[in-house]
């Protein structure tokens, strides 16, 4: 048939053009995949143009390597651009179904591939998919007819000048993956609408640059001063046995569970109060509450779980934007570990799929015996599309029943998931209508229904709480319940909600009289009678040394938790870690609160204070990156 049919073949000036002209029409079909409407990401891109190049660059390069090689810019155009339009059409997916987006690491997790496609209920693009079948078969047509002329140079005219062609454009891409994009100062100097929530940055900036940035993202640096030596010393030094009390131990994880009722903008009463199982504990003789540091705003569930569990901080484990369980790779020390080796049966209970921040591995890794996730929880309880927060509770019984009849303590770590955003009205279904928010300010319809839903999911929460304490204190079985919240709740881009109800949340970091405030989430240590006596609770809250506001770091309070039950001095890592909680109970970034309650920078600080640090973060690189641990 080829005998028969003319085929063109164009210049290398012309094949050029053409694979400029190609891969701006692909990189527009990648950013028309999105969530979000092409027009409203073009407005973006008018306002700031060099978006459109860092867009369109890694897909030209890409054209431009498979030109070379095939010496076909058609064909090339029918690979890459269909891959590239197939990957950023997974990102749509992603995005719509756990509201986090693709990243270079995926590709590393096919089981994350296969449980997204397999267990989720995807409403699948298929119009997207026809458009790009339907642009590959121009694409492989215009190939048949058109081909490329040899390069001009008789030396590279055979097979080593094709791949040559191909080296040259695919190394320029990795060089500027390792350059340009890597560059957080040109990624952070682009206006976004909340540069706190990942997938509208993705939105926004469009996926083809963001996919490329992220190749350098979660990334864990070397502490200046590392030495593996000292830090395997500081792990391995000697600490006296303790005998650890035996209570059964429950944390709590509870999705954005905060203090925002609190805010002047609302007019909650006692009787309506939808924290008022937590307030009723403020006053509790066996209670503690307080507020956790948390290491986001607005996200990061796992990085709280991290930082709680392990002691470590996410955000100190680089100096660019990370994820802690995608940074994990090894066991770790974990309460987990510290637990199991007293004998508790020790069981993570998550509401979602085990895919997902690849916690089925990162749980097995810091040493959980168990890890139940949604597939294994039989007969869930929805509100809506979300497991409840009640159902979780249930759970939580049963495995506290189930480790008596055993014989055995329970240490148990639940995250819930019933009041993860959206806020929409159609959240808890169609129909559904939530209790009247109780404000005197006028507030835009939008604002008034997200903030209306998200209180009816905090008062989900606290009435967890109060049946896990209610539960609990009918057991003669001594038991401690940790519960506190993983972030703030995510109000609308840029702030909006927040903005609207006038709170401190919303300001500038130097304009807020706390400059911590939108990291901060309420907590409660509670034990009940069994656990009073057995810990002796006045004398040991009294000497953990806590600050007046009782105000943590969320990386202090599991550690905190281990020494209410006789355990931090066990372990060289948690003794460090109570030591030091002591000298600075919150440690946030470039910020600290001091023992007194004084706010100030870590640079601030006496050069023995800063070695101390320095010591945690050499220690946290070794554990996470070089310990060995069977």
């Amino acid at each position: 048939m080829k005998k028969h049919v003319p085929k063109y073949a164009l210049s290398w000036p012309w094949a050029l053009v053409c694979a400029v002209l190609l891969a701006g029409f692909y990189t527009l079909l990648c950013l028309w995949t999105q969530p979000n409407s092409l027009r409203s990401v073009l407005t973006v891109f008018r306002s700031q143009p060099l978006l459109i190049v860092l867009n369109a660059l890694p897909v030209g390069l890409l054209l431009l390597a498979f030109t070379c090689l095939f010496r076909n810019v058609f064909s090339a155009a029918a690979l890459v651009g269909t891959c590239c339009a197939l990957l950023s059409t997974a990102n749509r997916i992603k995005l719509e179904v756990r509201d986090e987006p693709v990243f270079p690491r995926d590709f590393a997790l096919l089981k994350e591939v296969y449980a997204a496609t397999g267990e989720y209920a995807i409403t699948w693009p298929w119009k997207v998919f026809a458009v790009i079948a339907l642009c590959a078969v121009v694409m492989a047509a215009a190939a048949w007819f058109v081909g490329v002329k040899p390069f001009p140079w008789a030396k590279l005219r055979n097979l080593w000048g094709r791949l040559l062609g191909f080296a040259l454009s695919l190394g320029a891409l990795v060089a500027l993956i390792f350059t340009l994009y890597a560059s957080d100062g040109l990624y952070n100097s682009f206006s976004v609408s909340n540069a706190y929530y990942i997938p509208s940055v993705f939105n926004e900036l469009g996926f083809p640059y963001c996919f490329c940035h992220q190749f350098t993202t979660y990334t864990v640096d070397k502490p200046e001063g590392y030495s593996r030596a000292q830090a395997a010393a500081w792990d391995s030094a000697e600490t006296e046995p303790q005998e650890g009390k035996n209570v059964h131990v429950i944390f709590v994880m509870n999705e954005a569970f905060s203090a925002l009722s609190e805010e002047p903008a609302f007019t909650y009463t006692a009787e309506n109060d939808p924290l008022s199982n937590y307030h009723a504990l403020e006053s509790d003789p066996h209670a503690v509450t307080g507020r956790v540091v948390v290491p986001g705003f607005a996200g990061g569930t796992a990085n709280t779980e991290f930082d709680i569990l392990t002691g470590m901080q996410t955000r100190a484990l680089s100096s660019t934007t990370t994820s802690a369980f995608r940074a994990v790779n090894r066991n770790l020390d974990s309460l987990f570990r510290v637990y199991g080796g007293d004998g508790y049966e020790t069981l993570f209970l998550h509401p979602g799929y085990d895919w997902f921040y690849n916690r089925e591995n990162v749980y097995r890794w810091m040493g959980a015996q168990e890890s139940r996730f949604i597939d294994q929880m039989p007969d869930a309880e929805y509100k809506g599309s979300w497991v409840t927060d009640e159902y979780m509770a249930g759970l939580i019984e049963e495995a506290f029943e189930s480790a008596v009849s055993d014989g055995s303590c329970l240490f148990n770590y639940t995250t819930t998931i019933q009041n993860h955003m959206s806020y929409t009205a159609t959240k808890y279904g169609e129909g559904h209508v939530s209790p009247e928010l109780q404000t005197d300010l006028a507030l835009p319809a939008e604002t008034e229904t997200m903030l209306a839903v998200y209180m009816e999911g905090l008062r989900d929460a606290d009435a967890m709480l109060g049946r896990l304490t209610a539960y609990f204190s009918q057991t003669e079985e001594p038991v401690l319940l940790a519960f506190y919240g993983d972030h703030l709740p995510y109000l609308g881009d840029g702030m909006q909600g927040y903005q609207d109800i006038n709170s401190q949340v919303a300001l500038p970091e130097a304009e807020r009289d706390d400059p911590l405030c939108s990291y901060e989430t309420p907590y409660v240590l509670w034990v009940n009678d069994a656990a009073a006596e057995i810990l002796d609770w006045e004398r040991a809250v009294a000497s953990l040394d806590l600050p007046e506001d009782h105000r943590l770091s969320a990386c202090f309070l599991g550690g905190t938790v281990l020494e209410l039950t006789g355990r931090d001095q066990d372990n060289a890592w948690f003794s460090f870690l109570s030591q030091l909680r002591r000298e600075l109970p919150v440690v946030h970034m470039a910020l600290c609160e001091d023992s007194q309650g004084q706010v100030q920078t870590v640079s601030g600080l006496s050069s023995e204070l800063q070695d101390t640090i320095r010591q945690w973060r050499c220690w946290s690189y070794y554990k996470l990156q070089q310990k060995e641990l069977r």
